[in-house]
């Protein structure tokens, strides 16, 4: 097998012209080539009358060994990828993996296949559950405190666009992205430079691992709250939740607390028991909210309509002379702001997209990094405390009723409330009032915005939109505590305790969560 790379492609094609074209950038002819399979493809659009698709194959072909002695950049030697599954252990008691996000989700399917049955707890429900009361909050304002947006099988992705994207490197990427695909994820996340998987088909790909753990014997127990745990001479022998205000107690000698970034109840328990942790680097900010369709003719110009690209997106950052930065996260094309509070008397937004992207508006959220310097006093959740600040103060700027406070660009650039929308409908439910982010958000971050949007406008035109709405507040894009863990992910303060994932400040996303999952569960495995 051999890797053809950097072939572009136009638009419209078709299985006859990659062939013909992969064989030009090998060098070859077309006929040469046995099968051809699609390693990579992305969109071009540097220039606006010519977008195209730049794409890698792999490829079968005849007279292999000859074609690869040839000096051609295009062509290298394919090495199929290979992650052995984990070795089967005997372990005298279960581990218990607290929490079923992205994280908590691949740490217990790790350990169910190495066949060490892992007890997983997760406060919320299942994902078919957890869409009834997510529906309740929208429609009826009715939150659930213990399963809603962020708390549930899944984790706070489940209710995203499901992007996969991430900046990281790791083999363990590609371990990740086949187990979702073999579960019921597009086939297409194996080779897009920008793959996502959508809310809906994220929430049966979430249910199929599910089954699969439990096939191996793990166990996974919804509706469980985690509450405690015992140590015995510094390493952990006991975790304690409840459940149906009844607390049970299992024996255990390895715990991974994959607990996600919105745990406050856990990283409130842990300070207490004085676990070592510590502040670190968040960013709080709004939502912003563009037609789609402008967003298309910004990014493809006379090419907007055109089937093959789909709804567009962006990824932004502007440093600005404050010495702060703007920066764009978890954009969803097609999209709608969701409220995603977990606690009473907060209004707290989120981006979701389906896998169709079909939806009239795009949503991202438009953040301000927020510093430990920010807080000077020792207490590691001082950044925690200030998101439920702008969180409480954002339920009372939008009326006290979980509607959220919003605000059209222009308006906001002027210093003024609005008083009415323009070509640009909110998607947040259960509804919005208008309110200026200075009413929740501290100065350095809406000074920030004001900088910054401008800037943007600059590199994307819809930016110059100032119908575009501003829906606040966008306060958990990352968790503002670090559980600190040593060079084996196990607890400085415990031994046998495996602070994991985003919650516990150890990764940024769906696919980054993930791989931290397998990380913490192949440590905990090797533990003696």
């Amino acid at each position: 097998m051999i890797k053809i790379s950097d072939v572009s492609v136009p638009l419209d094609y078709d299985s006859s012209l990659l062939i013909k074209l992969a064989a030009k950038a090998a060098g070859i002819a077309p006929e040469s080539i046995i099968k051809l399979e699609i390693a990579k493809k992305s969109v071009d659009a540097r220039k606006k009358n010519d977008i195209k698709f730049i794409m890698a194959f792999t490829a079968e072909i005849k007279d292999e060994s000859r074609i690869l002695k040839r000096k051609n950049r295009s062509v290298t030697p394919f090495v199929p990828y290979f992650c052995p599954e984990p070795a089967k252990v005997e372990l005298n008691k279960r581990p218990v993996v607290v929490g079923f996000g992205p994280a908590g989700i691949f740490a217990a399917l790790i350990l169910a296949k190495a066949g060490a049955r892992p007890v997983v707890l997760e406060q919320g429900y299942d994902v078919d559950s957890r869409k009834k009361a997510a529906d309740s909050f929208w429609l009826n304002r009715q939150l659930d405190p213990e399963c809603n947006v962020q708390f549930g099988e899944g984790g706070a992705g489940t209710f995203s666009d499901g992007k996969l994207t991430t900046g990281t490197k790791d083999k363990r990427i590609r371990y990740v992205f086949e187990e979702l695909v073999s579960n019921g994820a597009p086939r297409e996340i194996l080779y897009l430079a920008k793959p996502h998987i959508g809310t809906d088909k994220l929430s049966e790909t979430v249910k199929n691992i599910r089954k699969k753990i439990i096939s191996l014997g793990g166990e996974v127990i919804f509706g469980a709250k985690f509450c405690d745990y015992r140590v015995k001479n510094g390493e952990i022998n006991a975790v304690v939740y409840e459940k149906d205000n009844v607390k049970t107690e299992i024996e255990t000698d390895r715990a991974i607390l994959a607990i996600g970034h919105s745990s406050r109840d856990t990283f409130t328990m842990l300070n207490n028991k004085r676990v070592a942790m510590s502040k670190k680097h968040f960013a709080v900010g709004v939502r912003i909210e563009h037609l789609q369709a402008d967003l298309n003719r910004s990014m493809y110009g006379d090419f907007a309509e055109h089937k093959a690209l789909g709804a567009a997106d962006y990824k932004l950052a502007i440093h600005l002379p404050n010495g702060r930065s703007l920066y764009t996260f978890c954009m969803c094309p097609g999209g709608q702001v969701v409220a995603a509070a977990s606690e009473p008397d907060t209004v707290v937004t989120n981006g979701m997209s389906c896998f169709a992207r079909d939806g009239r508006n795009a949503n991202s959220a438009l953040l301000v990094g927020v510093t430990p310097e920010d807080f000077p006093e020792d207490d590691p959740l001082a950044g925690m405390y200030f998101q439920q600040k702008t969180e409480r103060l954002a339920f009372k700027a939008g009326g006290g009723n979980y509607s959220a406070p919003v605000s059209l660009v222009g308006d906001f650039l002027r210093n003024r409330v609005s008083s009415s929308f323009g070509n640009v409908l909110p998607t947040y439910l259960p509804g919005t009032s208008f309110a200026l982010p200075d009413s929740y958000l501290p100065s350095f971050i809406t000074e920030t915005m004001r900088l910054g949007i401008p800037e943007m406008a600059k590199k994307i035109s819809c930016f110059k939109n100032e119908d575009a709405i501003l829906t606040g507040v966008e306060s958990r894009s990352s968790s503002p505590v670090r559980i600190d863990r040593n060079e084996s992910c196990q607890s400085l303060s415990v031994k046998g305790l495996f602070p994991c994932g985003e919650g516990a400040g150890y990764a940024g996303g769906i696919v980054s969560a993930a791989v931290d999952g397998i990380r913490c569960a192949e440590a905990l495995l090797e533990m003696s």
